[in-house]
């Protein structure tokens, strides 16, 4: 079963914003030597949108000759079940193990609607889902009422990625309702771990630059919370400042390009580099905490 530390594998790309595969494998050589216990692809912190169906393969075809064994999740879908069930497919024949899949948002779906969404790609893929609930991604709210009608109806879904305000609230309306049936992750760049670990969450998927972060307040929380809480208030900083809707993915690649992994922070309109100010903020708040990600360029 999935748990744990999965972070979101960031996409390096090169001046001419092609995909840098060089830097994507010192990065994920990086992620390992940490001892991840999972690895996300094409979410949002990957860029996922900005990326070709072919750039994605090779990206997820480079990892995986990398990572072995290591459960890989991919971000897949569409704007209607239709496409949602041939991208789908796609991933888990390059050997995902499991979906990690948001409603269609083109069009705002109801709760019958999204009800209809996952039943057809439950009934039609052959692989673990996982409902990434995010609206303020697709804009688009998954009542409380259908999740767990979804969880029950279909045994494929096997996770639900919490990512709406306030997420404590919702992850315990639903570990109410579901228990220990179906694996409850917290999202927003662990901004709000401590509380999440405490309402029942089995993991977190954050961004890829601090899994040493992360795995320490894992670790902590199984020992003592109080401790646990104490690792995650000295980190809280850097996680908020890192969920800036618009420019997080400039936030995580020029943490990453200033460790030395990555060779540029260029990113994919319409995502937004970050401006000088941003620049020197994030420098401040960086030189304040010990990352392993800066002594871990080679």
């Amino acid at each position: 079963m999935l748990k744990g530390n999965v972070p979101i594998l960031a996409t390096a790309f090169d001046k001419l914003g092609n995909v840098d595969f060089t830097s994507i494998e010192k990065l994920v050589r990086f992620l390992l030597s940490q001892g991840i216990d999972g690895l996300a692809l094409f979410g949002n912190a990957s860029e996922g949108y900005a990326l070709t169906s072919g750039e994605k393969e090779a990206l997820f075809h480079c990892v995986k000759r990398l990572t072995g064994s290591l459960p890989l999740v991919a971000a897949a879908g569409g704007a209607s079940s239709a496409v949602a069930i041939e991208d789908i497919n796609r991933v888990k024949q390059w050997g995902a193990q499991v979906a990690m899949v948001n409603p269609p948002s083109v069009v705002k779906p109801g709760p019958d609607e999204i009800f209809h969404f996952y039943r057809d790609i439950c009934h039609a893929c052959d692989i673990e889902i996982m409902i990434q609930d995010a609206p303020m991604m697709t804009g688009v709210t998954i009542p409380v009422t259908t999740l767990v009608k979804l969880c029950q109806a279909f045994a494929a879904i096997k996770y639900i990625k919490v990512e709406q305000p306030p997420t404590t609230l919702k992850i315990t309306a639903l570990k109410n309702a579901l228990g220990d049936s179906v694996g409850l992750f917290g999202g927003l760049n662990a901004g709000f771990l401590y509380e999440e670990l405490r309402r029942g969450v089995i993991g977190t998927m954050p961004a890829c630059e601090f899994p040493d972060v992360i795995n320490a307040i894992l670790r902590a929380f199984a020992r003592n919370e109080q401790e646990a809480q104490a690792q995650f208030y000295r980190y809280l900083p850097f996680l908020r400042y890192g969920v800036q809707p618009g420019i997080g993915v400039a936030i995580h690649k020029t943490v990453l390009h200033k460790a030395g992994i990555f060779a540029t922070d260029y990113v994919r309109e319409p995502a937004k580099p970050i401006d000088d100010i941003t620049r020197d903020e994030l420098q401040n708040l960086t030189a304040a905490l010990p990352l392993a990600v800066f002594g871990a360029s080679q």
